[in-house]
């Protein structure tokens, strides 16, 4: 049977579409399309065992956050073995105080955005301060949520061994969970602000506990955030679970950082914690892009012919004819007049200001 009449595809029986692969055709991308060209040299989607075979070569782990696609999809193209939405996006995109204000719609929002950018990385999806801490069940709801409708591959919760029973009671269900202790953003108020944990005898040791005790409620890897490298590194090689360090020096078995923070892209004189290292300038070059571009247009410099789409002479030449025949003059100068307003807005009420 012929598929193609006067080049182009001929439509296929309606009998054969379930059955029959439809033909490829050419794709003209919109200016707007969020996937483009996939990269060249696709990978492997990093699994719970591809961490755990890392972490028994010893080779660190690297997990950055991300917060919407267009962060996901960068973080997933460089080769990011964990991709997180942390609820540092209270902060980096929805312009809270800190991380408590954030809610679960939120999160599962963003979550679901990052999602789907990411075909490689391992995700996970940060449960925000009030949907886990009044019982491990409440926490169990919180995190099927997160992977259904955010559609993460992981959760992580804040806390160590009072979480324990938590972790469990997740894990059970079949969701992997990333535990984090140390320095608990979360709870800083309890903390007293902002400050490194493990800092003396007890409260090292009362940091390995929560590492081991997370450990054994089955959490697959722990975040250390604030901690003395020292103290980290210890704890490290205590453990039979991947440590991800925070501010917790290169002993850890992998890092993570903000994206936001470590790419540059704020404001000159934002503070940044004392471990970030920035490795980019986004906010400079996304500066000096806006100016130019807006001198540009205000000097009518853009857009230059080459940004616009041809037409023949002949074809305007007529269109400018017609329009002369018509009587229409071209004015570059808009016409004033009355705003038109329309029939349904004269039938509203009369609302004092």
């Amino acid at each position: 049977m012929a598929l193609r009449r006067a080049g182009r595809p001929a439509a296929l029986p309606s009998s054969m579409l379930s059955r029959t692969a439809l033909p490829m055709v050419a794709v003209r991308w919109s200016s707007h399309s969020p996937l483009g060209t996939p990269p060249a040299n696709a990978r492997k989607p990093v699994t719970i065992n591809t961490l755990q075979s890392l972490y028994r070569k010893n080779e660190p782990i690297t997990m950055i956050t991300a917060h919407d696609f267009p962060s996901a999809h960068v973080a997933d193209h460089a080769g990011m073995d964990m991709i997180l939405v942390g609820d540092s996006l209270a902060m980096v995109a929805l312009g809270m105080e800190d991380t408590s204000e954030v809610l679960m719609e939120e999160m599962l929002l963003h979550c679901r955005s990052v999602a789907r950018a990411t075909k490689g990385a391992f995700t996970v999806g940060d449960l925000p301060m009030g949907t886990y801490e009044i019982s491990p069940e409440q926490a169990l709801a919180s995190a099927i949520r997160m992977v259904k409708e955010g559609r993460v591959k992981s959760v992580k919760l804040e806390g160590g061994k009072e979480m324990a029973p938590t972790i469990s009671k997740i894990t059970s269900a079949g969701i992997p969970v990333l535990a984090h202790v140390g320095l608990t953003p979360q709870r800083q108020n309890a903390l007293g602000g902002f400050r490194v944990q493990g800092k003396s005898t007890a409260s090292a040791l009362n940091l390995l506990e929560d590492a081991k005790a997370v450990q054994e409620a089955g959490a697959y890897a722990v975040v250390l955030e604030a901690v003395p490298a020292e103290v980290a590194a210890l704890v490290t090689r205590k453990l039979s679970i991947p440590t991800i360090g925070i501010g917790a020096g290169n002993g850890c078995s992998g890092q993570v950082l903000v994206q936001t923070d470590m790419m540059g892209n704020f404001p000159p004189g934002r503070f940044l914690p004392k471990f970030v290292k920035q490795y980019g300038n986004v906010w400079a070059e996304a500066m000096r892009a806006m100016q130019e571009y807006k001198a540009e247009v205000k000097s009518r410099a853009y857009p230059a012919p080459e940004h616009t789409y041809p037409m023949s002479q002949e074809v305007f030449s007529e269109f400018e004819r017609q329009i002369e025949d018509t009587g229409e003059e071209a004015s570059a100068q808009p016409k004033q007049g009355k705003l038109k307003v329309p029939k349904a807005f004269d039938e509203l009420p009369n609302i004092p200001s």
